[in-house]
């Protein structure tokens, strides 16, 4: 049987772009644009704290990025649904989203909790095996419940990425035998080690949430960390052999305050 690493999920996560519809905008006059950017920064400002972030973002794949972290789907889709009755929503237009949840996996874990299993001889499946199996995930969950429930980290830039694993014909990730998918996302995870303290790193689940299988978000107060760091992970086996990637998405944090100086 095929083994599955255990998982841990936290918060959901929903990221928003859009491009500015400029001609419409700066067709209205100075009181209009202050009445509206005014209506958006007080909703903002009344949106859970440390839990929805505005973005300004580069390149032509849009001018702003809405990020927000919540605790159940309802929720976020109660802060989509906020934004888009807005008046400034008329000046905005979708370019992409993204919808997924704060994932950990537990590559390290699960080799130790099913030999834990096997070792009590219980059947795969029964209650027994059910009953011990949540009692160790729930540890796990405790000891990650500050990772897997964070606030979204106020560094200034912001690098966004979806991505795969390969399933082709040639290099399929789900056929690899455990231990050697153990080794090689070891070897990755200890790229990403070097970088604590430089880049903090958010890895959320999308499998059936949305195209991808992951979305990564990145955070750092200097943005040429991205570039070390994922180059860095380029090199390293599961990345080059089995990696398949989305666009970036690299953004400058914007307080709500600052949106009308954004738009203006």
């Amino acid at each position: 049987m095929v083994m599955v690493p255990y998982t841990l999920e936290g918060s959901y996560v929903l990221h928003q772009m859009f491009r500015v519809r400029w001609a419409a905008w700066k067709a209205l006059d100075p009181e209009s644009r202050a009445t509206v950017i005014a209506e958006a920064a007080a909703c903002l400002g009344e949106m859970p704290t440390g839990r929805t972030a505005l973005f300004s973002t580069l390149g032509h794949k849009g001018d702003l990025m809405f990020l927000h972290f919540r605790d159940s789907l309802a929720e976020l889709n109660q802060a989509e649904l906020k934004l888009a009755k807005l008046d400034l929503t008329a000046y905005l237009e979708p370019t992409s989203s993204y919808t997924s949840i704060v994932e950990l996996g537990l590559y390290e874990s699960t080799a130790r909790i099913k030999k834990l299993l096997a070792d009590k001889e219980f059947k795969p499946g029964s209650e027994e095996w059910i009953a011990l199996e949540n009692e160790e995930l729930g540890r796990q969950r405790i000891a990650m419940a500050p990772r897997l429930h964070s606030t979204i980290p106020d560094a200034p830039y912001l690098c966004f990425y979806p991505m795969d694993r390969k399933r082709d014909e040639d290099k399929n990730w789900y056929m690899v035998p455990w231990e050697e998918r153990q080794r090689l996302m070891h070897e990755h995870m200890m790229v990403g080690r070097k970088y604590a303290g430089i880049v903090k790193q958010i890895i959320t689940g999308s499998i059936g949430f949305d195209d991808w299988e992951w979305g990564v978000d990145l955070f750092a107060e200097d943005p040429v960390q991205f570039k070390k760091l994922i180059y860095e992970m380029r090199f390293d086996e599961v990345s080059a052999v089995y990696a398949l990637f989305g666009q970036f998405y690299i953004s400058v944090r914007t307080p709500f305050e600052d949106l009308g100086k954004l738009l203006n």
